[in-house]
């Protein structure tokens, strides 16, 4: 069955049991690190590939689908594509396939986790008895919790579904959702405006696009609700990080978890290339690097679902999960 014209190229390291699969199709050239290939490496290895894995850390564009003159299909190990530039694609030819939805479930837990995390106030606490400071139980460290809070989610789309469904056993006062397109039973669609002036927690499930970039800025935080707690696990330039940075150094903003950041959106020229050193460092923000869908049995299944978009076009099918034509 291998073809040894196909090479296939796969841009991070992946579990054994997907490369052994793939490598039935064609020769395979896969990065063994999880740091990407610098740009120079990444065109050398791609101008003779057929395949091509992608993931978040890679950026397609025009300039290199020219240089890419047998690519045929990027199957994408990811749910969010911003970094793809889809048109290209299919002006070039080339099939874009996606994993719709193995990455839902474990990103609405970590969102939930990062919030009970960031109002408990868990990290203090865990560094407190690491400074060998804990006697015994003291009154102090005071948070604040789920049950009877106002909550908002932003974005209703299958993670942000996933997150009002986790919330629900929590005992909530409300729950309330922010989406022009979407509305989901039980949750009481509200303006953004809105949210942001009523809610205690505000998550934020949504995608990157020309129109969210920036979505939540300085005008929409001075609307925020004295307290608020603000939780990321969509795309970090949805979020005007140095606005975040502002609300929680004036105190309008009790808190700030991500799970996603600004210098991580490849596809933005104007991208920072780290997150600001006052964010990071300022008390009241709780971050984890990209984790929403780090778990392992997720993992493997989400390289097979891209490899199996692989297969399909190598056998002549169409790509089960394609967001093109070509």
């Amino acid at each position: 069955m291998k073809n040894n014209n196909v090479n296939i190229v796969i841009t991070n390291r992946i579990h054994a049991e997907v490369s052994e699969r793939l490598k039935e199709y064609g020769n395979l050239v896969i990065n063994p690190s999880i740091e990407p290939w610098q740009e120079s490496e990444f065109i050398n290895h791609l101008s003779s590939a057929t395949a091509m894995m992608g993931f978040m850390t890679d950026k397609i564009n025009s300039s290199v689908l020219l240089k890419a003159k047998n690519l045929k299909i990027i199957a994408c190990a990811l749910k969010g594509y911003d970094n793809y530039d889809i048109q290209a694609c299919t002006h070039h030819g080339v099939w874009v396939s996606v994993v719709p939805d193995l990455l839902t479930e474990p990103t609405a837990e970590l969102a939930i986790g990062l919030a009970i995390s960031l109002a408990r106030k868990v990290l203090e606490g865990d560094a407190y008895i690491r400074q060998s400071k804990f006697q015994g139980w003291r009154t102090h460290l005071y948070g604040t919790g789920l049950s009877g809070s106002n909550v908002a989610v932003i974005g209703l789309g299958n993670v942000g579904e996933a997150i009002v469904n986790r919330l629900k056993g929590f005992g909530c006062k409300t729950i309330t959702g922010v989406d022009p397109s979407r509305e989901i039973t039980g949750v009481v669609s509200v303006s953004l405006e809105k949210a942001f002036t009523e809610a205690d927690y505000v998550f934020l499930a949504v995608p990157l696009t020309d129109q969210t970039i920036n979505l939540i800025d300085e005008s929409v935080l001075k609307l925020s609700k004295p307290g608020q707690l603000i939780i990321n696990v969509g795309r970090g330039s949805v979020v005007n990080e140095e606005a975040i940075l502002g609300g929680l150094q004036s105190g309008q903003l009790a808190g700030f978890a991500a799970d996603v950041f600004a210098c991580e959106d490849w596809g933005l020229s104007n991208r920072p290339t780290s997150i600001n050193h006052a964010l990071t460092s300022n008390p009241s923000t709780l971050f984890t690097p990209h984790l929403g869908s780090a778990v392992k049995s997720v993992r493997i299944a989400i390289e097979h679902r891209a490899a199996d978009n692989i297969i399909a076009y190598l056998e002549g099918k169409k790509p089960a999960d394609a967001i093109n034509v070509v």
